[in-house]
């Protein structure tokens, strides 16, 4: 799993958006056929660990609120 600092967890939110966003352009623009998978796991103390699927594996940790 790549080490990526200590961050908020609205950042790291943005940061797993603007990474799916980009897959999604560069899967667009593939000549070819190409897939994506999103994968998201509960982990303790209030955390998920999303998991983007395209040919590599983009792994984050994000924060969030349990609903009621």
């Amino acid at each position: 799993m790549k080490n990526l600092g200590q961050t908020t967890g609205a950042n790291m939110e943005n940061r797993v958006l603007s990474k799916l966003i980009a897959l999604y352009g560069e899967v667009l623009a593939h000549d070819g056929f190409a897939d994506i998978r999103v994968e998201i796991r509960i982990l303790r103390r209030g955390q998920k660990e999303v998991i983007l699927h395209c040919g590599k594996q983009y792994r984050y940790v994000v924060d969030y609120a349990p609903g009621n």
